[in-house]
Formats: C-alpha cells, sequence, structure tokens
C-alpha cells in the first residue's frame, strides 16, 4: 500500500462543484522546483479572515486570483498557492502531503469558470475547474471548486478547506494513489462452492456482515486506482481504478442450493404469512447448510427461542432408553388426560387413548400424557428432575455453541432444577424447555448420524464435543421411531413417501396461540422448522422441511 497522508484542514465549509461562469483558462506545466513570489506571499498573509467583506468579489477578480492560485500549485509552487489562500500554513501542509499521498507526477486545470456567488460560503465567489493529475498508476481526471474571498481592506484569497483538493474530502481523511488499500468491507463472503455471494440471500444479509467484519478472509489481490483513506489508512472509498483487484472470500458451509430453497420455504403461502424460520445440517459433520426467515423480530431459526413441543420427546425417548432400559416396545399407556404434580395434561386433538400403547406407537402419534407418565415415573427421584438436562447435554451436545464468524445464536435451555408442574411438562417440550430451529436440526443430526457434530458456519471452526456418544442402540430404536412419525404417524400427511426420511412433529402451546415444530433428515439433511402461529407441526412447519428434505 502506498503511505496515504493526512490533510490538514482549515474552515468549515466545502465548495461545490458547479459547471458555468465566464471565460476559460488552461494551465499545464511539469512539476518543478518549488518557489513563490515575496510581494504575493506578503500580500495574501496580510488578509484577514475575520474581516471579510459581505460583497463577493467580481467573477473576473475571483477567475484571476484562482488562476493565480492554481498556476503556482500546478508548478509546485506550493508555498506561492498557499499564499493565495486565507489560511496559508495549513494549505501549504496540505498541499504537500497531496503531493507526496499521490506520488503526483504532473498536474494540470482547464476550464476554470467563475460560477457567481457561492451557496456555501458567505460573501465568497466560486470559481470552477477540472483538474488532470498524473498519479501513481495512472492519470486520474476529476471536478473542483475554490470559493474566494474578499476582505475589507480589498484583498482576495481562496478560502481554504479539503474539498479545494477533491470535492467532499472530510476531515482527517486522506488521498493514496497506487495499490487500493482493502478495508474489511471488500471481502466476499461466499457458499460453499466458493462464489456465492451470500449478502443476495435476505436471511442471510445480517450474518454476512457479521462474519465479514469478525472472519480472517484468505486470497484476493489489490487493484491500483486513487482512494479516500481514513487517518488510520483503512480505505473508505474507491475514487478511481486503474487496474482491478480480486476481493479476498470468507468461505462459509452454505449451500447455494439449498439456502435458495430455504428463502422460498419460510414463504410457503400454507403458511399464510406467519413467522417461520428454518436451518438444515449436514448432519455427518455439523455443517450449516441453510438458515432461512421471516418476520420482524429478527432471526428465528437461530435465535427463536420457544418451546419445542413434542419433538423434545426425541430427547426424554434417549433419557428413558439410556436412563432407565426402556425399549421401543416398553410400555406406555396413552390415557386422555394425566395429574402429575397437581397439573393436568390432556393430548392434542385427535389422539386416541390408547392404555395398551408402547413407547414406539406413543411416539408415532405424538401421546403426551405416554410421556409424562414414564418420564416422570423413570426419570424424577426425590424431586431431582435433572436426567433430561443431562441427557441433552451429555449426548445431545446442549450448550452455548459458537457457530463461528462472530454470528450469535441463542442457546436451548433445560433447566436442571425444575419444580411443580414443570417437572412434568419438560417432557413433552413445555414449561420451562426452550430450544431453536438450529438446535432441534442438531438434535436429529444426533440421531442419524449416531453422534453429535456441533452445527458450524465456517469450515474449520472449532466443534464442541459430547461427553458421551449416544449408544448405537438408542440411536436405533430412535431412528426406528423417527420412520414411523414419517411414514404412518404425525408427519406422514408431508412426509409419507419421501424415501429414507425420519422425523418428529411438535405443538407447543405459548400465551393465546400455538407454534408448529418439526424436525426430520433424510439420507444427507437433517432440518427443522419453527412456525409462529402454526396450527400444529405437520400442518405449518412440515411444508417447511418437506421443500428442503427434496430440494424443492
Amino acid at each position: 500500500m502506498n503511505r496515504a497522508v493526512k490533510i490538514g484542514l482549515a474552515g468549515t465549509c466545502t465548495a461545490l462543484l458547479v459547471l458555468g461562469g465566464i471565460g476559460t483558462y488552461n494551465i499545464m506545466h511539469s512539476l518543478t522546483s518549488d518557489s513563490s513570489g515575496d510581494a504575493r506571499t506578503k500580500a495574501a498573509r496580510s488578509f484577514d479572515p475575520t474581516a471579510v467583506s459581505s460583497t463577493p468579489p467580481s467573477g473576473d477578480e475571483a477567475v484571476k486570483l484562482a488562476r493565480a492560485f492554481l498556476d503556482s500549485w500546478s508548478h509546485q509552487h506550493l508555498e506561492g498557492a498557499a499564499s493565495d489562500t486565507d489560511v496559508p500554513d495549513a494549505a501549504s501542509l496540505a498541499l504537500r502531503e497531496y503531493t507526496d499521498g499521490l506520488h503526483l507526477k504532473k498536474l494540470s486545470f482547464d476550464r476554470v469558470l467563475s460560477a457567481g456567488p457561492s451557496t456555501v460560503t458567505r460573501g465568497a465567489t466560486k470559481v470552477t475547474f477540472d483538474v488532470t493529475a498524473q498519479v501513481a498508476g495512472g492519470t486520474w481526471t476529476y471536478s473542483s471548486a475554490v470559493a474566494v474571498l474578499k476582505s475589507t481592506s480589498g484583498l482576495l484569497a481562496v478560502h481554504w478547506n479539503n474539498s479545494v483538493l477533491y470535492p467532499g474530502l472530510s476531515d482527517g481523511q486522506s488521498l493514496t494513489a497506487g495499490k487500493l488499500p482493502v478495508g474489511a468491507n471488500a471481502a466476499k463472503v461466499v457458499a460453499s462452492d466458493g462464489k456465492t455471494d451470500l449478502s443476495a440471500f435476505p436471511s442471510l444479509r445480517d450474518i454476512t456482515t457479521t462474519i465479514r467484519q469478525n472472519a480472517r478472509p484468505i486470497g484476493g489481490s489489490t487493484g491500483t486506482g486513487v482512494a479516500v483513506v481514513d487517518g488510520g489508512g483503512a480505505g473508505v472509498r474507491t475514487l478511481k481504478v486503474f487496474s482491478k483487484g480480486r476481493a479476498p472470500v470468507v468461505r462459509t458451509t452454505i449451500d447455494a442450493r439449498l439456502q435458495a430453497v430455504a428463502e422460498n420455504a419460510v414463504k410457503d403461502s400454507h403458511l399464510q404469512e406467519n413467522p417461520a424460520g428454518t436451518v438444515a445440517l449436514d448432519w455427518r459433520n455439523g455443517h450449516i447448510l441453510a438458515i432461512a426467515h421471516t418476520g420482524a423480530d429478527g432471526d428465528i431459526a437461530i435465535n427463536g427461542i420457544k418451546s419445542p413441543g413434542s419433538t423434545m420427546k426425541i430427547i426424554t425417548s434417549a433419557a428413558l432408553f439410556d436412563r432407565a432400559g426402556l425399549t421401543a416396545s416398553s410400555p406406555a399407556p396413552c390415557t386422555d388426560s394425566l395429574m402429575a404434580n397437581s397439573q393436568m395434561f390432556h393430548n392434542d386433538p385427535g389422539v386416541r387413548a390408547n392404555p395398551r400403547s408402547t413407547l414406539a406407537q406413543a411416539f408415532a402419534v405424538s401421546c403426551n400424557t405416554s410421556f409424562i407418565k414414564d418420564g416422570f415415573h423413570y426419570l424424577v427421584h426425590d424431586s431431582d428432575a435433572s436426567a433430561l438436562h443431562d441427557e441433552a447435554v451429555n449426548v445431545f451436545g446442549m450448550g452455548s455453541w459458537s457457530i463461528g464468524g462472530g454470528v450469535a445464536t441463542t442457546d436451548p435451555s433445560i433447566p436442571p432444577d425444575v419444580q411443580g408442574g414443570d417437572q412434568a411438562a419438560q417432557f413433552i417440550g413445555q414449561g420451562k424447555v426452550t430450544a431453536t430451529p438450529l438446535f432441534m436440526a442438531s438434535v436429529a443430526a444426533t440421531v442419524r448420524n449416531v453422534g453429535f457434530e456441533q452445527p458450524v458456519i465456517l469450515p474449520g471452526q472449532h466443534q464442541d464435543t459430547a461427553s458421551r456418544p449416544i449408544s448405537s442402540r438408542t440411536a436405533g430404536y430412535l431412528q426406528s421411531m423417527m420412520r414411523s412419525v414419517a411414514t404412518s404417524g404425525t408427519a406422514a400427511p408431508r412426509l409419507g413417501g419421501l424415501g429414507g426420511v425420519g422425523a418428529k412433529t411438535g405443538t407447543a402451546e405459548e400465551g393465546d396461540h400455538t407454534n408448529g415444530w418439526l424436525t426430520a433428515y433424510n439420507s444427507r439433511i437433517s432440518v427443522a422448522a419453527l412456525v409462529e402461529g402454526g396450527s400444529s407441526g405437520v400442518d405449518s412447519a412440515g411444508y417447511v422441511v418437506r421443500r428442503l428434505l427434496t430440494g424443492s
């Protein structure tokens, strides 16, 4: 990067670019050594900026002084040029830094024209001009302007500010030429294909910005041209490109094709514009393949912390297998209602009572009372109801994940010390239990993979591990049960007929409405979706999940 230099400032007004006025003047000289006229220097230094006439100088007067100023500047008689301003010391420093920062070789001015009274600088006449500068890397042309003042004693001076050098140049900014500076915003955040820009996807724009600010890009090459830089040398904006560079990239795990499907899925007409969020994972390695959401309350796919309803029965079943020694064929009577810790629980409409139900059958129809009865009986001991929490942490990796790139996610919660009716409600994903689609997609992935792989959005990002791998016995039971849910259970209306799919639906009560959930996997991905206000999991989230599983 070429050395960028700070440009000294004086004054607070900015000259505007306006074409027009009277007469033209052309100045074109090679840069020569610095010299100046003593008489003019002494005269200009006597200009009193506090005693400016309210009557602007005439157009001829303003153009004559502007020509003298520009003539000295083009010759690199910088002290002479500075002496034609109302603050010679600041102008001299700024003009020198302009020369050094651009590695200036030749400077010329053309079309020096009066533009009449300035609308910005009171009591001044505006003079516009075109600039041609031969700088490091090429030739740069632009238009600029000065405001010429007249003192009450009749002396003229160019009103100095940064915009004399380039319109709109601000305090603390400077110009550089040659290799263009690369700022953080120049990095391109792309999908796993290495080329698709993630900012093109509405659901990923905030995530893209965060990753660009926090992740380290690779590759890329700097172009050449002219740029504005800040006091620390970081690029502010590019003014001229002589040769194009190639932006460095941050490659993510996102699958561009699947992300496009997800963007459409959360807008499915069956959702009736209810807020929705979905996450898809590669269950083999935890790579996040898609994140999509709608609604005005942020990204509910990774931060929508809600009661997950009956999707939690996956973890409840795992705890019953691991901690109580139950099997998929163990009794799990399904009654219409059940009292637990002085709280009455009911099943969702359409769930028929079955006193001879097995755990697998109760799972397929999502019978709440079966899981509350078995969970409360086998997993709560002397008011200790921490078994579900421990299973979620130790087997399914529940915790504070970092998915990479500084992207914030909200942690799920299954408190280890629940009391009262919450001791029973937790087994059906209600009470104080909360989760996100990201977590529930990971739960399904753990079952299908027979092991936990923490979700990440950057390849190579550190992945937390679970302290106890899910057993092949438990995973086998769950895969069989989730397959039944998809083929003949509560998810069958949406997922029936899809090969190799396992699933679990959920409907969770929240205030005066319900939220629909569904998590599932196929031979390649695991998916979870949440629809706020969904009447049931299958009739809301089911439409989203199906589209991701089928890729349509």
